[in-house]
């Protein structure tokens, strides 16, 4: 399938619109963008925080889940980047309705989402930002294409465009605990298209995620190895109409604490996007994902393997159509269709922790699919817009299956799952007052939901020494929430934007405790979340200061065997986050930067008995060029050495990332 998507994207680039690549005086230019369709007149009525290519470029991790924890409320599961989590606990989430590692934020790369089939997280380490132009960051539940998945957010990726690219880009880092960071782009234009290849490749011996007090000769450094490879090609096929594709090859390798506890994740993505910026506006999208994942759980105790999850393929297939008639009269229409089908297994083996032999083999999967439709309507009165959505979504869960035999072939388990679908409908409603160009007020509310991951529903997992159970009959989650705020653009470059909401996620699937050391995925009665987000800018010539906070009040509403959690706060969700970035560009190739980042204490757990305190990091970032080509930069994480705990049941803690110091070279020709 993908090698088909490849073939027809570069036969459509050679052969859809040959007359771009003969001009003449009398033929008109056409020029690519290599975008999608421009924001609505509404859509700042629902709030959103913007992250520039500079910013992009300039992170001392070079990693984009860091980059994004600049939104103040952006948050993974646990607080370690993609060098030291498992893979699968990088689900993303916003506004402190944490309890589990599926995302609840909508994660979009040029319109095409990025969660996992299986399991629902994000390859963070497969996006780099170098082969970024910007990020927008909406909070609250959305409406639009695969607005199902939205119920916290959505935060859209948006590739580089030409003039973001070099024809020739290179940069090479070394740093503490034999780091290295290697990537590479070429770009060409292709007729009055372009094409452009990258590459990048993390690699390091990594560093000890048991604390000193209480390290054992059985931990070991926390050692990544992991690259990724991306094309991109964007060529007219008509006046104002192009067509884009994009595939994308990853592999990432981590060890986690004990020697042989390795996890193992990789990809194979391709899409294909046609985007009409005519009269008649449409962009039409289809993609593939091939996903698979490994894990093997050490013990701590007897240090032997207790599970090896040795293989989980997963496959999503999914598109979108939006048109945008061209009805005039300040009432712009979008409408549009969307699918995203996803199937996936897990084959893994259990291990006595006496003997080391195999004490069973398990296998479970299924299959899930929403099919939705939306409208979005806005109305112009002067300095007042209203915008109003609605989608209505078939959801399907079917082929669901666990099958368990013992070490010599034995049927324990062989249970096959009830296939269940019904209808979902989501509505979002805005209004934006803008009686002066620098400022204005807006409010909004919204309806959405999020099926269950096909990893909650089928796939148990173990953090030792606590086991958590699936669960085939967890309900959908669905949230209302209100918001309302306004931002306001002073004359002498100073922006500030403040937002308070209310937000009820229903049924919210959480780790629920039911026995010692024992858990079960689950769905509480609702998570309540509510409180305050700040963000502002401000330019003084050649220095910016941009910064965010958030205020976060959630309570988990639980009753039955659940109640022991009623009126507790969900796990892995902190009350304050903030974070502040100075930047100083003295002349053309020259950055300085400064970034400090926040977050309070969480809970580990849902019963709250294990608490992780707050944690103040500094970050710094240094740039200068050499030549009009090369540029020597330096990179400091965590300034401090901050002891960031990711984890912690009892006395068993996990930190996140030390002090590193990166040093190296970029290149570029333009």
């Amino acid at each position: 399938m993908i090698t088909l998507l490849v073939r027809t994207s570069f036969v459509a680039i050679a052969f859809g619109a040959p007359a771009a690549y003969a001009q003449d005086d009398a033929t008109p230019i056409i020029v690519v963008t290599g975008k999608g369709l421009e924001q609505t007149k509404s859509d700042p009525a629902y709030g959103a925080v913007e992250i520039d290519r500079a910013r992009l470029t300039s992170e001392a991790s070079g990693r984009i889940e860091n980059i994004l924890a600049d939104v103040a409320g952006f948050q993974q599961f646990r607080r370690s980047d993609s060098r030291s989590a498992n893979p699968s606990a990088q689900g993303a989430t916003l506004r402190a309705l944490g309890g589990n590692a599926s995302s609840r934020t909508l994660i979009l790369l040029d319109g095409v989402p990025q969660a996992d089939p299986f399991f629902g997280y994000i390859p963070f380490s497969a996006i780099a930002p170098e082969r970024l132009s910007s990020v927008r960051v909406t909070r609250g539940s959305g409406n639009g294409a695969f607005g199902a998945g939205a119920v916290a957010g959505t935060i859209e990726l948006n590739s580089a465009e030409r003039d973001d690219l070099a024809n020739v880009s290179l940069s090479a880092f070394y740093g503490s605990d034999n780091a290295r960071e290697l990537s590479a782009g070429l770009t060409t234009d292709f007729g009055a298209g372009f094409i452009s290849l990258s590459g990048r490749l993390d690699s390091g011996d990594g560093f000890f995620t048991a604390p000193a007090a209480t390290r054992q000769p059985s931990d070991v450094r926390a050692a990544y190895d992991s690259w990724s490879t991306g094309l991109r090609a964007v060529a007219p096929l008509a006046d104002g109409v192009e067509m884009q594709f994009r595939g994308l090859l990853f592999q990432d390798n981590r060890t986690l604490r004990f020697a042989g506890a390795d996890s193992s994740s990789e990809g194979q993505d391709a899409s294909i996007r046609i985007i009409s910026q005519g009269r008649w506006q449409f962009d039409a999208l289809a993609y593939v994902q091939a996903r698979n994942f490994t894990n093997v759980v050490i013990s701590a105790t007897s240090l032997r393997k207790t599970l090896d999850q040795r293989n989980t393929p997963s496959t999503g297939l999914g598109g979108k159509i939006e048109v945008r008639p061209p009805v005039g009269g300040g009432h712009p229409l979008r409408l549009g269709a969307d699918v995203r089908l996803a199937e996936g297994e897990l084959f893994e083996d259990a291990y006595s922790q006496v003997t080391g032999l195999v004490t069973a083999r398990r296998n479970a999967g299924g299959n899930s699919a929403t099919f939705g439709v939306f409208a979005e309507h806005d109305w112009s009165l002067g300095v007042l817009t209203l915008t109003g959505g609605l989608r209505a979504d078939r959801w399907i869960i079917s082929n669901g299956f666990l099958a368990e035999r013992s070490a010599n072939g034995t049927v324990v388990r062989d249970d096959n799952f009830a296939n269940r679908s019904n209808w979902e409908t989501s509505t979002r409603v805005g209004a934006l007052f803008a009686a002066r160009d620098n400022f204005a007020l807006r409010a909004a509310a919204y309806t959405g939901f999020r099926l269950p991951t096909l990893n909650e529903l089928y796939r148990p997992f173990t953090v030792f020494p606590v086991a958590t159970r699936a669960n085939a009959a967890l309900d959908v989650e669905k949230l209302r929430g209100v918001e309302a705020g306004f931002d306001v653009r002073l004359a002498n470059g100073v922006s500030f934007g403040a937002t308070i909401f209310y937000n009820r996620l229903n049924d919210a699937i959480a780790n629920i405790t039911i026995g010692p050391n024992l858990r079960q995925r689950g769905n509480v009665d609702a998570v309540l979340a509510k409180g305050l987000e700040l963000s502002g800018e401000a330019v003084f010539g050649t220095m910016t200061l941009s910064g965010s906070y958030a205020y976060s009040d959630s309570k988990v509403r639980a009753s039955g065997s659940a109640s022991a959690l009623n009126g507790l706060s969900p796990a892995q969700s902190p009350r304050h986050a903030a974070n502040a970035t100075l930047r100083w560009t003295p002349h053309a190739g020259s950055v300085f930067s400064a970034t400090a980042r926040y977050v309070g204490a969480q809970f580990e757990d849902d019963l709250e008995s294990n608490i992780l305190p707050s944690a103040l990091t500094f970050d710094g970032f240094a740039q200068v060029p050499i030549t009009r080509q090369v540029a020597l930069t330096g990179r400091v994480e965590n300034i401090f050495n901050e002891a960031v705990v990711t984890r912690k049941i009892d006395s068993s803690i996990d930190l996140g990332t030390p002090r590193i110091f990166w040093i190296g070279l970029k290149f570029i020709m333009k």
